[in-house]
């Protein structure tokens, strides 16, 4: 088949070439900016799943959907994983955000007051900012520069969705990876938005993350339930998962096999990730279309060492010994979700004396607790790569 027209698109956030399956969750999101936009109460929406299921793609409809549609002035950060400041991912973006305020408005009070709040706030933290963004800025009656990010996240908020509101403009807050944020993070995070919404103020915030993220944001604030909308993203149906890989051929004047679909949908569970990367192997390996049952047997093998050598080995080389020991234990046990003393077991070790591996793989957001005491892996079809890594002797 012709590479170059391959309508399949693998990658970490990579667009797909039919977004299925999560039309009721975007029209949650069109409802949510309209109310904002018009004045009204909206909740924040948090977007939580395991690796694969499209977070970030869905992010990055939202960021379109909202610019392009809505006229929102975005603000997109990811958390890194090398435990960067969440202050220090802010600053830039509120940053260009106030310019941008400044040359339409021409200093207007409302915004002049976020600026200097924004100064404060990075002298709180001892973060330096280009002199061009305080010119003439006097930053002694402004608040937001104890140092505290649980008091000053919340009223650098207010003062840019002020701002914002004083320009007849809304803000959309993106963040991806959240379960990378700290609890001080998430709490003046949450804090932030709730002061937000107390004061109906046109600021909003959309993240996604890993399945601890529920708990991580219940643990940090006991009210986040009541301020955001957590929103669980899974693997797609069988109807979907056929539509993701059947529209993007036809499309291009290619047919899958009924048996070929349903291969495929068998091979991925029904996630959008290895949803592409069976679709675009497949269709570089077959002859002609239409594309068959013996096609994808044919490629399966080839896919499989593309991801052992590419998302599946990229995560395992960030293990250490023991983490991969204890991932290998998994493994034996099956896809899970495991009790951690099974897992411990078949270690041959107590629960207390792992439960230090496990909660670093949890920080690492290589596995997560299910409900209390059990275990799973975050990224589908892990357990089957640990062993093909690492086969018993």
């Amino acid at each position: 088949m012709d590479e170059i027209r391959n309508p399949f698109a693998p990658g970490a956030g990579s667009p797909p070439p039919a977004l299925v399956g999560r039309d009721s969750l975007l029209k949650n999101v069109t409802i949510m900016l309209d109310r904002i936009k018009n004045g009204r109460h909206a909740k924040g929406m948090l977007f939580v799943g395991l690796r694969g299921v499209g977070k970030t793609v869905l992010l990055n409809k939202v960021l379109h959907i909202a610019t392009e549609q809505y006229n929102y002035v975005p603000i997109f950060i990811e958390i890194p994983t090398n435990n960067k400041p969440l202050s220090e991912l802010l600053i830039p973006p509120i940053k260009d955000l106030l310019r941008r305020f400044d040359r339409i408005a021409n200093l207007n009070q409302k915004v002049k007051s976020a600026i200097g709040t924004l100064k404060s706030f990075a002298n709180g933290l001892k973060i330096t900012l280009p002199d061009d963004i305080t010119i003439g800025m006097e930053i002694d009656s402004h608040p937001a520069d104890s140092g505290d990010m649980e008091i000053d996240l919340p009223i650098l908020f207010v003062a840019v969705a002020e701002a914002a509101a004083a320009q007849n403009s809304q803000i959309l807050i993106l963040i991806d990876e959240m379960h990378y944020l700290n609890e001080t993070e998430l709490s003046a995070l949450i804090m932030g938005i709730h002061k937000i919404t107390q004061k109906q103020l046109p600021l909003a915030l959309i993240g996604a993350g890993l399945p601890q993220l529920v708990g991580l944001a219940g643990k940090s604030k006991s009210y986040s339930e009541r301020l955001l909308d957590f929103h669980q993203i899974g693997p797609l149906n069988d109807t979907d998962a056929q539509k993701a890989i059947s529209e993007p051929a036809n499309r291009e004047g290619v047919t899958f096999d009924a048996s070929a679909i349903h291969d495929i949908i068998h091979h991925t569970n029904g996630y959008p990730y290895f949803l592409q990367e069976w679709g675009y192997l497949t269709w570089n390996e077959a002859p002609n279309s239409p594309i068959t049952r013996l096609d994808v047997e044919r490629t399966t093998p080839l896919v499989i060492t593309q991801l052992d050598q590419s998302s599946f080995r990229v995560r395992f080389d960030r293990l250490t010994p023991k983490e991969k020991q204890y991932l290998r234990a998994m493994a034996e046990l099956g896809p899970g979700p495991h009790r951690s003393g099974d897992i411990a077991e078949t270690l041959g070790a107590p629960v207390n004396t792992v439960a230090p591996v496990r909660n670093s793989l949890i920080k690492k957001g290589m596995i997560y607790s299910p409900t209390h005491g059990d275990t799973a892996f975050t990224v589908p079809l892990f357990d089957q790569f640990m062993k093909r890594t690492m086969p018993l002797a």
